[in-house]
C-alpha cells in the first residue's frame, strides 16, 4: 500500500518515504542503464532541488493559491516515483546523444509503478510541474560528479596509485551519502564533497602502505579547500559508509 502525504504534511518528506524513492531512481537508471552522469545529474534534480521544493507546494496550498498539479495534492508515493523517473528523463535529455524517450519512460513506469498508471501525457505533465519546480533553470555543471571525475582524470595523470583508485567505489560512496536526508545535505558543497568523495575513497582502496602520495595537500592545491574541513568531510563519509549493518 502506498504512502499518501496530505498537505499538511508536506514540510518534510518522511526519512523511511525518501529512501524508497531514491531507491526506486537508482533501481530505474540501473534498468535504463543510464551512464553515470545521466543518474548523478538525475538524482541531483530529484533529491537534492525536486523534493525540497515540496515545501514550497505546502506554502502555495496553504496560501490557498491556484496551479498545484494533481499530482501533487496529494503527492502520493506513486506520483513521488513518476516525478523520479521525470528527472531521469530530463537528464537523458540533456547528456545524452540519443535521449530515452517517452515511450521507453512509459514502459518502464507501467513495471515499476505499481499503485498507479501513467499515461503518456501525464509524463508531459510531469515535466512541466518539475521544470515549474525548478523556474525552468536546469543545468548540471555544478554537481558532485562532475567535480569528482575531474579530480580523477588529474589524479590519475600525477600518480600511478591513480588506477587503483576505481570510479564504482567512488559511486558506491556517492549512492551511500544519499541514503539520508542528513548526509545528503553534503551536496550543497559539491566540490568539497568532491574532493572528500576522492579521499575517502582512496583511504579505503589503497593499501596503506602504499600511501606515499600526498593526497590532502595536493587536494587542497586544486581545490583550495583547508585540509582540516576535509578531513572532517571524510571523517563523517567513514562514519556513514562504513557503520555496521543492523540485522534483525
Amino acid at each position: 500500500m502506498e504512502m499518501d502525504m496530505s498537505s499538511s504534511s508536506l514540510a518534510a518528506i518522511p526519512s523511511t518515504l525518501r529512501y524508497r524513492l531514491l531507491e526506486f531512481l537508482l533501481h530505474a537508471s540501473s534498468q535504463l542503464q543510464c551512464p553515470p552522469i545521466v543518474k548523478y545529474t538525475a538524482l541531483s534534480f530529484f533529491a537534492d532541488r525536486f523534493l525540497p521544493s515540496l515545501r514550497r507546494r505546502k506554502a502555495m496550498l496553504l496560501d490557498g493559491r491556484d496551479g498545484v498539479s494533481w499530482l501533487l495534492d496529494p503527492p502520493r508515493e506513486s506520483n513521488l516515483q513518476l516525478f523520479a523517473l521525470i528527472s531521469l528523463w530530463i537528464s537523458s535529455k540533456m547528456h545524452d546523444s540519443r535521449p530515452l524517450s517517452v515511450k521507453s519512460m512509459k514502459a518502464l513506469g507501467d513495471d515499476l509503478i505499481t499503485d498507479q498508471h501513467f499515461m503518456a501525457r501525464d509524463y508531459a505533465e510531469a515535466e512541466l510541474v518539475f521544470m515549474e519546480a525548478f523556474g525552468f533553470e536546469i543545468g548540471a555543471s555544478n554537481i558532485v560528479f562532475v567535480f569528482l571525475e575531474d579530480l580523477l582524470i588529474q589524479f590519475r595523470e600525477l600518480s600511478m596509485l591513480g588506477e587503483l583508485l576505481r570510479s564504482d567505489v567512488c559511486m558506491e560512496i556517492m549512492d551511500l551519502l544519499y541514503e539520508t536526508e542528513d548526509m545528503s545535505m553534503l551536496f550543497s558543497s559539491p566540490c568539497s564533497l568532491a574532493a572528500s568523495i576522492l579521499v575517502t575513497a582512496y583511504t579505503i582502496s589503497i593499501p596503506k602502505q602504499r600511501w606515499e602520495f600526498p593526497l590532502l595537500p595536493w587536494v587542497k592545491f586544486v581545490t583550495s579547500y583547508d585540509e582540516d574541513d576535509i578531513r572532517r568531510i571524510v571523517s563523517c563519509i567513514l562514519g556513514h559508509v562504513l557503520k555496521p549493518e543492523i540485522t534483525e
